[in-house]
């Protein structure tokens, strides 16, 4: 490779130089078959940040969200939350290190209410345990008072507290991404993973979900989002990661990602 060549590849590659990573891709693979779906994919997500992965149809976008969270198992790579090195394993010790995802439809829990979908959210509940509770019923009752205190909190805080004693099979898909992401919360996540959170939400809630988004981003919790809908990401996301064929293509600024050539190139000669 040329001096020019490099520089090139220097411009356009993802910024390797953060301080303050909370999830660290590296180097990451998977094929099917003879489809190569992840590609050397490499970038870093900084603490604090709402990061946009963003690519055409086909760019891996979600195969690399199932490959961060658990649901693939890598071919190549690793991946690191919080400097823990996570591949390989299952989604509940991903999520036990503070990676939460959400997912591009929301599975509506048949027999329960929002407010019971809300309680599958927290984490190493001690009810979950048969002996804590033959052992400890004073522990788990207390547990279970908490979580239902901070399902109705969080409920609040997003506004969809009126949707309580509603059956969640019965509210719509953009109150289901509200729920979904509400519920993402009451696991107390350090980097939560945002897979399309707007598709097919209706523009009322998907003004509501960004404002959401926003402020979670504002009390601490850092994003990475996978959406198509490229206004909302645009608005939303700083910086932007950009994937083509598998692997990262740039990153950059939302301003700088928008008008990039290489960018426009990937995105008219691909399926979008």
């Amino acid at each position: 490779m040329s001096d020019v060549e490099e520089a090139v590849d220097q411009e356009f590659a993802a910024d390797r130089s953060k301080e303050n990573v909370v999830l660290r891709v590296e180097d990451l693979q998977k094929t099917f078959g003879g489809l190569v779906a992840t590609d050397h994919a490499t970038f870093d997500v900084e603490r604090g940040t709402i990061t946009g992965l963003i690519g055409p149809n086909g760019a891996g976008k979600s195969t690399i969200f199932n490959l961060i969270s658990g649901f693939y198992q890598p071919d190549g790579g690793r991946v690191e939350v919080n400097g823990v090195d996570v591949t390989g394993m299952e989604p509940y010790e991903v999520a036990d290190h503070g990676l939460i995802r959400t997912f591009q439809t929301p599975r509506k829990l048949e027999g329960m209410t929002v407010r019971e979908a809300m309680l599958v959210g927290p984490r190493n509940q001690p009810g979950e345990s048969f002996v804590n509770l033959l052992t400890s019923p004073g522990s788990v009752g207390e547990a279970e008072k908490r979580n239902l205190a901070d399902a109705q909190r969080i409920l609040e805080e997003f506004e969809i507290d009126h949707l309580a004693t509603q059956p969640a099979t019965d509210i719509s898909g953009g109150q289901m991404k509200l729920v979904e992401l509400a519920r993402a919360m009451l696991a107390e996540p350090e980097i939560l993973l945002l897979d399309e959170p707007v598709a097919g939400v209706n523009p009322t809630l998907r003004n509501k979900l960004a404002d959401q988004i926003q402020r979670l981003n504002d009390e601490g919790t850092t994003c990475l989002l996978i959406e198509h809908d490229m206004d909302f990401v645009m608005k939303l996301a700083d910086p932007v990661v950009v994937l083509d064929q598998g692997s990262v293509l740039m990153e950059g600024p939302p301003q700088r990602v928008q008008t990039d050539s290489r960018v426009i190139e990937a995105y008219l000669g691909g399926d979008a």
